[in-house]
């Protein structure tokens, strides 16, 4: 037959050598609801990193990918575990937190908002630290409108290292150690602490370092593109603009060879400006009308003479707000839009 996952091979574990009654009550009582939860898709492609994100939260230590199954046996016979079926219970309880946050099962609106835009930035190393605040929240430790900021906050911390080229390779460790510095009577306040406390390599970029990379970081090249458009565009918006259904507009085009116009409208240094400022910030919008504009003239895009009603100035979109105000496209401007 085919291989054994390691989902498989951890609930024969947990299951093997048990009285036949007490296997089938384990499994009928928590296991199957757990599999039914996931969906069968997602059992066989998230319960192995969900494990992963569970023994990190209970050992302290992050397994191997390949070696989850190992670390499990070993954490199974820890004087931690006082028992096969509160070890059963409690994968289970954590399981359904991690099926809201990390497979959209999530019933509060706000919450499922936020966990739908760290799902977005592909946040999967903070899911040990989100576990537990998730299991505070439950169990009436924290209440929602500490958990809501503070998962807002693991989200801006996220965006905001990818944004100041920040190598991410410490942030496992960072998230898997979070919880040892928590102190839980003051727990918003405590995790602010530990961000605002944590070296150069580890910071939490300040508005000013955050500032100054967006405006020049190749935002349209950038992993989680979707991500940081939609939460510009809808920034306190209670209509949510669908952003998926609109393209990407490079307003300063991205043919190379550029036009007459465009050079003039740059000026002498048009070549720099192109090669710096392309793909960044203040040179991206979103519209339906991409192919239409192509690579006219700023004026062009902005007025549309002849289908005004599809010119940058009448946009409904928020991040097209203010173009109908502009009379030139240069680097002056690019800059002043992305700060």
């Amino acid at each position: 037959g085919r291989e054994l996952s390691q989902a498989d091979l951890i609930r024969n574990f947990i299951l093997m050598g048990l009285e036949p009654q007490l296997q089938t009550k384990l499994y009928e009582q928590y296991w199957r609801p757990m599999e039914v939860d996931f969906g069968q898709e997602a059992y066989a492609t998230h319960f192995d990193g969900f494990m992963r994100h569970y023994l990190t939260l209970k050992t302290g230590e992050i397994p191997n990918v390949r070696e989850v199954y190992e670390a499990f046996k070993q954490y199974a016979r820890s004087p931690q575990v006082t028992g096969v079926e509160a070890l059963v219970a409690d994968i289970r309880q954590f399981a359904g937190y991690y099926c809201a946050m990390a497979l959209s099962a999530e019933k509060d609106a706000d919450l499922q908002t936020a966990f739908h835009d760290l799902r977005e930035l592909k946040v999967d190393v903070a899911y040990p630290f989100l576990l537990e605040l998730y299991h505070d929240w439950v169990t009436g430790v924290l209440g929602k409108d500490e958990f809501l900021p503070v998962v807002r906050l693991v989200e801006s911390y996220v965006f905001r290292r990818a944004v100041c080229a920040i190598p991410t390779n410490s942030m496992n460790k960072t998230f898997a150690q979070f919880g040892r510095t928590l102190k839980k009577d003051r727990y918003v306040e405590s995790i602010l602490a530990t961000f605002l406390l944590m070296p150069s390599y580890r910071r939490f970029p300040d508005d000013e370092e955050f500032k100054r990379d967006v405006q020049v970081k190749d935002l349209y090249n950038f992993r989680s593109r979707s991500y940081w458009l939609r939460r510009l565009e809808n920034h306190n918006r209670k209509e949510r603009v669908p952003v998926d259904e609109y393209t990407i507009e490079h307003i300063l085009p991205q043919n190379e060879k550029l036009s007459a116009h465009w050079k003039m409208e740059l000026g002498t240094d048009w070549e720099r400006i192109w090669k710096t400022y392309l793909h960044t910030l203040g040179n991206l919008t979103l519209t339906a009308y991409n192919s239409e504009y192509s690579d006219r003239a700023f004026t062009e895009k902005r007025d549309m003479p002849d289908k005004p009603e599809q010119g940058l100035k009448v946009s409904p979109l928020k991040l097209n707000q203010g173009l109908g105000q502009l009379e030139h496209w240069n680097e002056e401007t690019i800059k002043a839009r992305a700060g």
